[in-house]
């Protein structure tokens, strides 16, 4: 497992001294306060200041002291310490463990290697088999079984060929 996560990405300075404005992908805003230091560009920066839109957050960084600082790093990723993430609930991962799990159904058959995950109320998956893709939404009752350490993502076939793009 990697020892970063990534938890957002830098869309743009907000105002004048040196606040940014982060598209998160926690699943609430609120966890990216808690993490009290990011990564960009592999330097630790310490989260001065935190508020929210619901939309996206806002965060006033250690070492950014104003909009032309802050503009350099419009489109950054945002990272953090997998030490210092919050406890996750039973039956949710973070993405950049779920990527590169091999997809399987419940009857054996290999669907491909999950390469992308767009977060929304239900998450849509990719998986990638030779140069195909295919897409589907993680509804109620499709996912099976999530075996991290093994890189494994279960599927019930009948819900599968009922919501994916193929």
């Amino acid at each position: 497992m990697q020892e970063k996560l990534i938890i957002g990405t830098i869309l743009k300075p907000q105002g004048i001294r040196g606040e940014v404005k982060v598209k998160y992908f926690t699943d609430s805003p609120e966890d990216v306060k808690k993490f009290g230091r990011v990564f960009i560009d592999g330097e630790a920066r310490k989260i001065m200041s935190f508020r929210s839109d619901g939309e996206a957050v806002y965060l006033g960084l250690y070492g950014i002291a104003d909009r032309n600082a802050a503009e350099l790093l419009r489109g950054k990723e945002v990272l953090a310490d997998r030490t210092d993430a919050p406890a996750l609930d039973e039956g949710t991962y973070y993405i950049v463990d779920l990527l590169g799990c091999q997809v399987v159904t419940n009857t054996g058959k290999t669907l491909g290697e999950l390469v992308k995950i767009v977060p929304a109320a239900t998450d849509v998956y990719t998986v990638k088999q030779g140069d195909k893709e295919i897409l589907f939404p993680t509804v109620k009752d499709l996912v099976v079984q999530v075996d991290v350490q093994n890189k494994t993502i279960t599927v019930d076939e009948e819900r599968f060929m009922q919501v994916a793009v193929l």
